[in-house]
């Protein structure tokens, strides 16, 4: 994939201890995307608290980036955010208003900060596009983390028709793969069945319970695919605009289906049983990639879920010790 320009980058990658910022700087290390001219810096919760101002901008002038792929955000799973909207609305704001501004205030380039699909309207038609973000209200389960992140894109545009700066947004679709976060409480769909099934195998249990109806589908993005595609658009993508980067609409699958590849990853044979009793959250909020495929080198393949699967359950278990429990 080309490149912006020869002049000398310095991509700040906020939140880049995480699951895409790992998988980024995997990508950007190898041979098809490593460029001379690109320094990239990768900072986690430990280098600075971004919801902080004075540290916030500390950091900026240690690292004085050109430019900042976003991707530090307070996160969690269904019942984390049904439980603590306020803290997840109030510390997002706080993070983003601090990155985005401290990143115009030192003459930084280019931002591209990370949305989720999550946050577009509860009740919508499919499948959604960006230009939908803001036609409703999100579901209720996430209103805080899904008004914060809303406002990141509103905040974009503000900072371009003010001051003519290039700050745009991704949209990626559930992200998982190796370095995700698979603590019981916290983790997201694929980290949460891998965890659970680990833990009853592990003790010798031939049932495998799914929480939920396993009806709701979902579109599943490898985080080293996500990870391409975020360096495509740093390097390419010049629109304040917003853009969905998701798998095909063809690659939706349902909750059981997700299921059964992990349980088929971990070879296990026992039975798998749905726990009804538990909410599942909306039932479908498949995206369409319409813009980013016409935009794409056409040679792009997404990495086949199975596999996908696979690799990120080979990981984890290679992994138990380092992994977020």
């Amino acid at each position: 994939m080309s490149g912006e320009s020869n002049k000398e980058m310095i991509v700040l990658v906020t939140g880049g201890t995480g699951l895409v910022g790992r998988a980024i700087a995997q990508v950007i290390s190898s041979d098809d995307e490593k460029r001379p001219n690109e320094k990239w810096i990768f900072i986690g919760s430990k280098d600075a608290d971004l919801s902080d101002l004075e540290q916030t901008k500390q950091l900026f002038a240690k690292h004085k980036p050109t430019h900042v792929i976003h991707l530090a955000a307070k996160v969690g799973g269904l019942f984390h955010n049904m439980s603590s909207n306020l803290d997840f609305l109030r510390t997002n704001l706080q993070i983003n208003d601090n990155v985005l501004h401290t990143s115009f205030e030192t003459g930084v380039e280019k931002v591209v900060s990370c949305l989720s699909t999550c946050i577009f309207p509860d009740k919508t038609t499919y499948p959604i596009d960006e230009t939908m973000i803001h036609l409703g209200p999100p579901h209720k389960s996430n209103f805080g983390y899904s008004y914060a992140k809303r406002m990141l894109d509103v905040a974009n545009h503000a900072y371009h028709e003010q001051h003519g700066k290039m700050f745009t947004s991704v949209v990626p679709c559930n992200v998982f793969g190796p370095h995700d976060n698979f603590h019981p409480q916290h983790s997201h769909v694929i980290p949460g069945l891998i965890r659970r099934l680990h833990a009853t195998m592990q003790t010798g249990g031939d049932k495998f319970t799914v929480l939920g109806s396993g009806k709701p589908q979902r579109q599943f993005i490898y985080s080293i695919d996500l990870a391409r595609l975020m360096v495509w658009v740093l390097r390419n993508y010049n629109d304040v605009e917003p853009i969905i980067l998701s798998v095909d609409e063809s690659s939706e699958v349902t909750i059981a289906e997700a299921a059964r590849s992990v349980a088929s990853a971990f070879e296990f044979g026992g039975q798998i049983e749905f726990d009804t009793s538990v909410a599942d959250g909306q039932l479908r909020k498949t995206a369409s990639n319409s813009k980013l495929r016409s935009l794409l080198p056409s040679s792009f393949q997404f990495t086949d879920f199975d596999q996908a699967v696979r690799e990120t359950v080979e990981w984890f278990k290679a992994n138990q010790e380092s992994a977020r429990l």
